[in-house]
């Protein structure tokens, strides 16, 4: 995958110690990094296998230093990436080498939390689960939870609607945001959602959730608390095959209750997991189901037998639950730690996300194992099983010439099959550049169209994160997902993205 070009021409070093210059003028000489060594630690995000310096980064301590960032950098037409705690998996935070890099990292502080209405502010740069630890004294806790919730930031997880494992009863982020306050290229600062159940207007807030940085930079975020449910509970379950594992799933949401958390994974997973956490699970096994009901002690006791007699009905070789709090916990560690446990089987990993409907799990996972075949890659499966989020784990050798162009190319052919059965090719960990290829099969010349409009809405110079998302239509062309009329592109004002 090549790394998007913005069309924007280098700045020149007269040029960049000018504006470092302007930016030394409001913010503290260490705010502003512009040496190479310095710039090193911000080359890439999670995807590491793309890197790039960027021109300058700053690292602002208040709203008004970063208006003030952000209309310098408009009026010298200088593109700008905003940036968390850097642990996105899609290339998201990739810098310009042209451009600002615009660090939220000292917005860390908790603003407030309302346990009477059970809600949150806090600044972007607050880690995801520091805001259920500072809720925990209030019996509420914050529900989005993704794998890297004890490193990730608030403010990333808005910009690229991240999940975790129990979105499937409670939701992405989109559904447990209240409020925003972000800012504008122009350095304007705009407030969108409410306290309340709605608010008027557009939903700006739906919009600005998933946005990748690409419309405004989020400077604090409004969310909503949750009471700690009574009790939890986890069911594992063994299966013989992957088929078997799916089958359980589609059982379990076609009973009509919808659990708190239902993961699955296969035995490659399995074992690396067991390997590096010794979680308990069994590495006999095929595939695994993680099954976590929440509630009343009398509707989990319910839960868990139905779910129980589900699993045994779908085949299933063992059926284990939580005996206490630390088993339950240590049943999840092993899913969450799943990530790092497999980069210990291989040099390099690639980890895909892409989401489909539920009843082609048996399929897709299916067709993942005939494509690991026949590129020669070990993939482990790690998946949002409720919901049909898939996180398939490429394991590759980027020392080896021609290892990470197949990996790119066989994630490539997972997501057109994620396409083909009608999902879709991100469930929570955005597009960024690694996908932005695949969009041109996703949707339409027409479709694009109007995402770049409210883009430009936004941001009519195309400053904020540019190459990222969305891609332009001559890029369309250039990859043979669209075809062109008599040698001319539609939209042609739209290349300047």
């Amino acid at each position: 995958m090549a790394v998007p070009h913005t069309g924007s021409e280098a700045m020149t070093p007269d040029a960049k110690r000018s504006l470092v210059a302007a930016l030394q003028a409001f913010l503290p000489a260490n705010a502003v990094l512009h040496e190479d060594e310095d710039l090193r630690p911000y080359e890439c995000d999670g995807l590491s296998a793309y890197r790039r310096l960027p021109l300058i980064v700053v690292l602002p301590s208040t709203v008004d230093q970063v208006a003030r960032v952000l209309t310098l950098c408009r009026q010298h037409e200088v593109p700008v990436v905003a940036r968390g705690a850097g642990t996105g998996l899609s290339g998201g935070a990739l810098p310009l080498s042209n451009g600002v890099l615009l660090s939220l990292a000292k917005f860390r502080r908790i603003l407030a939390i309302d346990p009477v209405n059970r809600m949150a502010r806090v600044e972007p740069g607050v880690r995801n689960l520091a805001i259920s630890e500072a809720a925990g004294a209030y019996g509420l806790y914050y529900a989005p939870d993704p794998s890297s919730q004890i490193a990730c930031s608030i403010g990333g997880n808005v910009a690229e609607n991240a999940g975790g494992v129990h979105c499937l009863k409670y939701g992405l982020t989109v559904h447990n945001v209240l409020a925003l306050k972000f800012l504008t290229i122009d350095g304007d600062l705009v407030t969108v959602g409410s306290q309340g159940l709605d608010g008027p207007g557009y939903d700006l807030l739906a919009l600005l959730t998933g946005s990748e940085g690409m419309l405004g930079v989020i400077v604090e975020v409004t969310v909503k608390l949750l009471p700690r449910p009574e009790r939890a509970q986890v069911a594992l379950g063994a299966f013989a095959s992957v088929e078997d594992a799916g089958e359980a799933v589609a059982a379990i949401i076609a009973s009509g209750f919808i659990p708190g958390g239902l993961e699955m994974m296969d035995g490659l997973a399995i074992r690396a997991a067991e390997d590096y956490l010794h979680a308990g699970y069994p590495v006999d096994a095929a595939a695994i189901l993680l099954c976590e009901l929440d509630g009343t002690s009398e509707e989990v006791a319910d839960g868990v037998a139905r779910v129980r007699e589900i699993m045994e009905r779908a085949r299933a070789t063992e059926v284990r639950t939580s005996r206490n709090e630390t088993e339950r916990l240590a049943f999840w560690a092993g899913r969450k730690a799943a990530f790092p446990a497999v980069g210990r089987l291989s040099p390099d990993y690639y980890c895909m996300d892409g989401t489909i409907p539920r009843k082609h799990l048996a399929r897709v996972l299916t067709r993942i194992s005939a494509l690991s075949r026949e590129y020669g890659l070990p993939v482990a499966n790690v998946f949002h099983a409720g919901d049909g989020n898939l996180h398939p784990l490429i394991l590759y050798d980027a020392n080896k010439p021609g290892d990470l162009e197949r990996t790119e190319e066989l994630g490539g052919r997972i997501l057109e099959e994620c396409i083909a059965v009608g999902g879709t090719i991100t469930g929570e960990h955005g597009v960024g550049v690694e996908k932005i290829g695949q969009m041109c099969l996703q949707f339409s010349p027409a479709e694009l169209n109007q995402f770049h409009a409210v883009k430009a809405a936004f941001d009519s110079q195309g400053l904020l994160n540019p190459g990222k998302a969305v891609p332009t239509l001559v890029r369309c062309a250039e990859l043979g997902a669209m075809h062109v009329h008599q040698g001319a592109l539609p939209f042609p004002e739209l290349e300047r993205f």
